[in-house]
C-alpha cells in the first residue's frame, strides 16, 4: 500500500489528524494496534479548550459536542473552607467545554468511513523504517499476514508507549521528565456533579478534584501514594475521603453512587526534545505527557495536530519545503507553556512528601494572592482556557 501520510495510532490525535488531512485532499492511512471497542473503552479527560472545539467545528463534526457538551465559564480552587472562583469567561472572553475524550473519539470514529478515512485496527507488530529518508515505510501484521505501507511522512500519534518515538535514534533524543510521588485515584459514577463547575482542592489530607462528564455523570479524584492499590479503596471509602477533602459546602451536595470505573493514574511531566526527526513527526502523548491538573493533555495533542496538519498540507499542496522543518519548534513552544501551567497548578494544589512548613506557607501565600488579585486570576484563566496557536 502507498499513501502520502501514514498515521500511527487511532486515538483522538490520530483520528483528528486523519480527518484534517482528508479534508484537504491529502492521502493518509491510520494504523491502530487495538480494536475500535478497546480504544473507545479508555476513560480519559474531558475539558476542551477552544483549539479542540474549533478543530471539531472546522471539520463539521461538532453537532453532538454542541448538543451535549457543558459550557463552563469558570472553575474553582479550594483550600480548606475557602473557595476561589476563577471567572474564565469574564477574564478572557472565552469558555471551555466539558465533553469526554471518549465522546470526541466516537465522533471521529463514526465519521471515518463516510469521509473516506481508512483506519486499520488490530495492526500488530508495527515498526517504522527509514525515517531519516524521503521514503519511510511502516510494517505491521494483520490477520497473521505481513503488511507494508510506503509513505512520504509518518506521524506518530501512538501514545507514550508506542513505537514511533522509540524509532528515533538515541543520539537525537533529549528527554525532560518529572515523576510525581503520587497518583490520582479516580471514580466515575452516574450521579449528578456536586458543583456546576470544577473544584480543585488542596486539603491537609491531600488533593481532590470534583469534575463531571455530563449533568448526570461525575468524575472525582483524590491523590494517593503510588504504593496504594485500587482494590483497597471501596466506593464508600472514596466518597468519604472526597467529602473531607472537598470541604463542607461541596460535601453537602455530593451524590453517592456505585462506581462505573475506578483506577489509579500515576502523574508525570515529560517532554521529548524534538517532535520531528527526518520524515517522522510526533503528536500528543508520543512526544509529551502532562499531569491531568489543568486538563492540558488532549488539548496539547489537538494543537500538535493543528500544527502538523498545517505543515503537511503546506508541503503537499503548496510545495512549501520549509513547513515540515518548522513543525517541531511551533509545537514545542506551546507544549512547554502547557507543561509549565500543569506543573505549577500541580505544585500549588498538592502536598508533596518532601515539603515542610515553608512550602505549605508558600502555597497559602500564593492562594491568598490569587484570591485578591485580578491579574493573577487572569493569568490562570488565560492558561486554563488555552493559549493561542
Amino acid at each position: 500500500m502507498k499513501t502520502q501520510v501514514a498515521i500511527i495510532g487511532a486515538g483522538p490525535a490520530g483520528l483528528l489528524l486523519g480527518h484534517m488531512l482528508r479534508a484537504e485532499g491529502v492521502d493518509c492511512v491510520v494504523l491502530e494496534r487495538q480494536t475500535g471497542d478497546y480504544v473507545l473503552g479508555r476513560i480519559r479527560a474531558g475539558v476542551l479548550e477552544n483549539i479542540t472545539v474549533n478543530l471539531m467545528e472546522r471539520l463539521g463534526l461538532d453537532a453532538r459536542l454542541k448538543a451535549e457538551g457543558l459550557v463552563e465559564e469558570g472553575f474553582n480552587l479550594a483550600d480548606g473552607e475557602r473557595l476561589i472562583r476563577i471567572d474564565v469567561a469574564n477574564l478572557t472572553g472565552k469558555t471551555v467545554v466539558v465533553y469526554g475524550q471518549t465522546e470526541i473519539t466516537k465522533d471521529l470514529m463514526d465519521a471515518a468511513a463516510p469521509r473516506g478515512l481508512e483506519v486499520i485496527y488490530e495492526a500488530g507488530d508495527v515498526a517504522l523504517h527509514d525515517i531519516e529518508s524521503d521514503a519511510p515505510y511502516v510494517t505491521y501484521t494483520k490477520d497473521g499476514a505481513a503488511q507494508r505501507i510506503d509513505a512520504r511522512f509518518i506521524v506518530g500519534c501512538d501514545g507514550f508507549h508506542g513505537p514511533s518515538r522509540k524509532a528515533i535514534p538515541a543520539s537525537a533524543a533529549v528527554e525532560y521528565e518529572r515523576v510525581y510521588p503520587f497518583g490520582w485515584l479516580g471514580i466515575l459514577a452516574d450521579v449528578p456533579p456536586c458543583n456546576h463547575e470544577l473544584i480543585y482542592a488542596n486539603h491537609e489530607r491531600g488533593f481532590a478534584l470534583a469534575s463531571m462528564r455530563s449533568h448526570t455523570r461525575s468524575r472525582y479524584y483524590v491523590d494517593v501514594p503510588l504504593t496504594e492499590k485500587v482494590e483497597d479503596w471501596s466506593d464508600d471509602r472514596i466518597w468519604d475521603e472526597l467529602a473531607i477533602r472537598l470541604g463542607p459546602d461541596a460535601a453537602a451536595n455530593i451524590t453517592r453512587g456505585p462506581s462505573i470505573e475506578k483506577s489509579i493514574a500515576p502523574l508525570r511531566s515529560y517532554v521529548f526534545g524534538t517532535m520531528r526527526h527526518g520524515s517522522l513527526l510526533l503528536c500528543g502523548d508520543a512526544a509529551h505527557i502532562v499531569p491531568p491538573t489543568g486538563a492540558k493533555g488532549l488539548n496539547l495533542a489537538a494543537s500538535d495536530v493543528h500544527y502538523a496538519a498545517e505543515a503537511l498540507v503546506a508541503h503537499f499542496k503548496r510545495a512549501d519545503q520549509d513547513a515540515i522543518g518548522l513543525y517541531s519548534g511551533k509545537a514545542l513552544a506551546r507544549v512547554w507553556k502547557g507543561e509549565r501551567f500543569s506543573w505549577s497548578l500541580t505544585k500549588l494544589m498538592h502536598r508533596f512528601p518532601e515539603d515542610g512548613p515553608f512550602e505549605r506557607a508558600m502555597q497559602v501565600a500564593e492562594l491568598d494572592y490569587i484570591a485578591s488579585s485580578t491579574a493573577a486570576q487572569t493569568v490562570i484563566a488565560e492558561n486554563y482556557v488555552g493559549l493561542p496557536v
